[in-house]
């Protein structure tokens, strides 16, 4: 018998780093994994990106059977695929977290409830080291979709709320972004112009979502010219998604084509996807 799981993606609409608090909005990108039994050894394949470290997915079987209270087996086999480029600000641990633990609970018959599986993921993305924030945030947005709001150190939601079926562009660059490699010091000392962007995310999230942008890619250097295109394009919201590289740009439903050719993107680095409404 073979567990499977499945979750989705997130942009971003506040960091986390500055202020402990952030948000998200759900897209409708997924990540899927495979889990069964057996052998001698314990196997992962992260099929999309092979080279990608195991860790955290063997975190995450380990503690979904402790969760379960039962002994983890000799052998099993685990296979994810993805949507989500890794280390580019799209939560690729995130996603990857809730979709592993999703397909061994399937597989050993526990029922978890959408956030305790989430929090519980966290854990294994802590322990793993992968996280910054902690990205309960992250999470909770590719967990649960629509705009999501949360205080990461206490792993509590704040706001959860549906939003329109709206198209996302996504520039995608070839590189990765890795964690380690963030000014954190800098990006905590925008704690007070974040505070701002907090006070207007649940009315205006596109408009925080902007802002957001603006204050990251400054702090981190990584190239934010075609949010400010996207916006004099007239993009309901546009900015670096997590710790960046990659630049999320939400338009009207059905305009997401047009907006790629007037801003000249890249097939091979562009993602077009839309909103994903809350569970």
């Amino acid at each position: 018998m073979r567990g499977r799981g499945e979750s989705h993606g997130s942009i971003t609409v506040i960091n986390a780093m500055p202020c402990g608090i952030g948000a998200t909005i759900g897209v409708d990108l997924t990540t899927s994994a495979v889990f069964r039994e057996g052998g001698d050894s314990h196997t992962v394949r992260i099929l999309n990106d092979p080279s990608e470290n195991t860790s955290m997915a063997e975190i995450c079987v380990r503690r979904a059977y402790e969760y379960a209270g039962l002994e983890e087996p000799r052998g099993w086999d685990l296979s994810t695929e993805s949507q989500i480029p890794v280390s580019r600000g799209l939560k690729s641990s995130s996603t990857a977290c809730n979709a592993i633990l999703r397909a061994v609970f399937s597989h050993i018959g526990t029922d978890v409830d959408p956030v305790g599986l989430i929090r519980l993921g966290v854990g294994c993305a802590r322990e793993a080291g992968v996280t910054v924030t902690g990205a309960f945030d992250d999470a909770c947005g590719c967990g649960l979709g629509g705009f999501v709001m949360t205080d990461n150190s206490r792993d509590e939601i704040l706001h959860r709320g549906d939003v329109d079926d709206l198209d996302v562009l996504i520039h995608v660059p070839r590189f990765k972004l890795r964690k380690r490699g963030l000014p954190l010091d800098a990006l905590r000392a925008t704690a007070p112009r974040m505070r701002e962007v907090i006070d207007i995310a649940v009315d205006r999230p596109f408009e925080a979502m902007t802002m957001n942008g603006r204050i990251v890619s400054e702090v981190s250097g990584v190239d934010n010219s075609l949010a400010e295109r996207a916006l004099a394009l007239g993009a309901l919201g546009a900015g670096m998604s997590g710790s960046g590289p990659a630049v999320a740009v939400v338009v009207p439903r059905g305009e997401g084509r047009r907006f790629a050719e007037e801003l000249e993107m890249d097939p091979e680095e562009t993602i077009h996807t839309v909103t994903r409404c809350g569970e």
